[in-house]
């Protein structure tokens, strides 16, 4: 039996249904760290978020400001496109769609791109992060984001590939057509569903 037969039976053996686990994936307890470029570190009052693209009211927010907002606490399962999965972790943060409603989204709006450090980008539909558990998240189990894990702000789109919830996120701009982002340029899927196994161009 290989290690991916093992660490699914392990589930079984535990009571979880491994149905949560999608195809190809093994389950760990750990929290991996993989990103592009090194890690950002910001002075007191450095980080913003720019909302932008196809808005009526452009603008742009800081921590303070993104943390007085109402915050939703969620409990989720999340899946990176190296095939590691994680279950039951806890994010707190704004949902999207209340950062785009207080911007105006324009109704030619059908797509957004994720903006963060080192020019790192990342596509999504816009039902997607209108969805409740699309979060802009500045906790992780409790605490601050630690740095390595995309502190202090990171993008949370837990039903899809990790990648699409890009660390250091820098700005969320609101667009009329789909274009690649960074790993979608380098021969990733443009969508990224986990239990469809699409990780790649033409998956």
């Amino acid at each position: 039996m290989g290690f991916f037969d093992r660490n699914r039976e392990q589930l079984a053996n535990k009571g979880i249904d491994d149905a949560r686990l999608p195809p190809g994936q093994y389950l760990t307890e750990r929290f991996p760290v993989l990103h592009v470029g090194d890690v950002p570190t910001y002075a007191p009052g450095d980080w913003d978020l720019k909302i932008f693209g196809l808005v009526d009211k452009p603008f742009t927010i800081n921590l303070d400001e993104l943390k007085s907002m109402p915050a939703v606490t969620l409990l989720t399962d999340i899946h990176c496109v190296t095939k590691w999965s994680k279950f039951d972790t806890t994010w707190k943060g704004v949902r999207v769609r209340d950062l785009f409603e207080r911007a105006g989204m324009q109704s030619g709006a059908a797509y957004i791109m994720g903006h963060a450090e080192h020019g790192y980008t990342a596509n999504l539909p816009l039902g997607d992060v209108l969805l409740d558990e699309s979060l802009v998240v500045y906790e992780y189990e409790g605490e601050e984001i630690e740095p390595i894990h995309g502190g202090p702000v990171r993008l949370l789109v837990p039903h899809l590939y990790f990648w699409k919830s890009p660390k250091w996120l820098r700005g969320l701009e609101l667009r009329a057509t789909d274009a690649p982002g960074f790993w979608e340029q380098n021969g990733y899927n443009m969508y990224g569903d986990p239990f469809l196994e699409q990780r790649f161009w033409g998956d």
